[in-house]
């Protein structure tokens, strides 16, 4: 009888960093299913299905105006009960998010072993990113498998006590990027000229909500007023927190285009098409380093300094000043800007899928 393997996800960075993983356990012997827990709806799925994955079921967990505590409650509640009917062996989960918290957590209560993709991250600030931190840790204590994608995240499990079952696999985003990128090119957005300099934003960080965002806003339009050869692309978060303050400091500016989440295959068209990534956020911390792209990470601290020590990225935090300064730089500077583009990406050769079916081979194994 072939082991059963229950693959838990809730949102886009889980989808795209799980799908190659799906993709290879389907390609084996033992049964997967995978569960969506409809933490992002609408693009989550979207994502799945440019790989080809349609989820089992989605459990539509998310409500108006509901709290960290709400999701988990319902995340754990409704996950405890699909692994009672499913019996998996092995529950697998990816990243950081409230999701992958709650499946952790269902699965102990259930005596299910835990595998974890992309574990061993962290900042050593448990609020910060939050809830990110704390979901990652909390996971790590739970889990049988850690997937670590880099030496440095295999160095933060040992310091936590976590030497049993620690693989060092690389980081399975750079799977899923080799797989689509060939194929991506930039969406069609009404009266954007693609020949000018683009700059990719990203934010949607809880840290960065209120003052931060808005100094992040000023700085998006004060780069656009001091470069007239640039054009800012702008997914929108959503979440009518991250998105007002954005659109009330950039909406009528004529080179900001302010677009709605992009699919997973246009983000990626449009990073290839870029020339330089502002973000807050974790995978495009990965993708852009990837496709040669600098980054200027918009936050106070990351989980992934092996981009900043390998030269990839910067961490600029949310002042104005700093971040105008280091993207002028860049802009300014094609030697600067060179060192960043050329710098070796320091998450992974592409083979992190096979790494990690060969460590669930081990434990099956034993």
């Amino acid at each position: 009888m072939s082991s059963k393997i229950l693959v838990v996800l809730g949102t886009r960075p889980e989808a795209v960093k799980l799908a190659p993983v799906i993709l290879g356990l389907k390609e084996t012997s033992w049964s997967t299913v995978v569960i969506a827990t409809g933490q992002h709806q609408e693009i989550l799925h979207q994502t799945l299905g440019w790989f080809g994955i349609a989820p089992a079921e989605d459990l539509h967990i998310m409500t108006p105006r509901q709290t960290l505590a709400d999701i988990t409650c319902r995340c754990l509640t409704r996950l405890g009960e699909r692994f009672q009917e499913h019996q998996p062996d092995l529950v697998l989960v990816q990243g950081d998010t409230t999701t992958t918290f709650a499946a952790a957590l269902a699965a102990f209560y259930a005596h299910i072993p835990v595998a974890h993709v992309e574990a061993g991250l962290r900042t050593d600030r448990a609020d910060n990113p939050f809830p990110e931190e704390m979901n990652r840790r909390l996971t790590s204590q739970m889990a049988r498998l850690h997937f670590a994608p880099t030496h440095r995240a295999v160095q933060n499990l040992t310091e936590d006590g976590i030497t049993q079952g620690v693989y060092l696999t690389g980081n399975t985003v750079i799977d899923a990027l080799n797989t689509i990128a060939p194929a991506c090119s930039p969406p069609a957005i009404p009266g954007l000229d693609w020949s000018k300099r683009v700059l990719l934003a990203t934010v949607h960080r809880r840290e960065n909500w209120g003052v931060p965002l808005e100094n992040i806003a000023r700085a998006f339009r004060e780069l656009l007023e001091r470069f007239e050869d640039t054009v800012l692309v702008l997914p929108l978060h959503p979440n009518p927190v991250v998105r007002q303050p954005l659109e009330a400091a950039l909406a009528s500016h004529p080179r900001a285009f302010l677009t709605p989440p992009l699919d997973y295959p246009e983000l990626v068209g449009t990073l290839k098409a870029s020339t330089l990534v502002l973000t807050d956020s974790g995978g495009l911390q990965e993708e852009g380093p990837a496709l040669g792209k600098p980054v200027l990470v918009l936050r106070e601290t990351t989980e992934r300094p092996e981009a900043i020590d390998g030269g990839v990225a910067l961490l600029v935090g949310t002042d104005t000043e700093v971040i105008v300064r280091e993207a002028s730089r860049l802009l300014l500077e094609p030697v600067a800007y060179e060192r960043m583009a050329r710098a070796i990406n320091p998450f992974g050769d592409g083979q992190a899928t096979e790494r990690i079916l060969e460590a669930l081979t081990d434990f099956w194994k034993g």
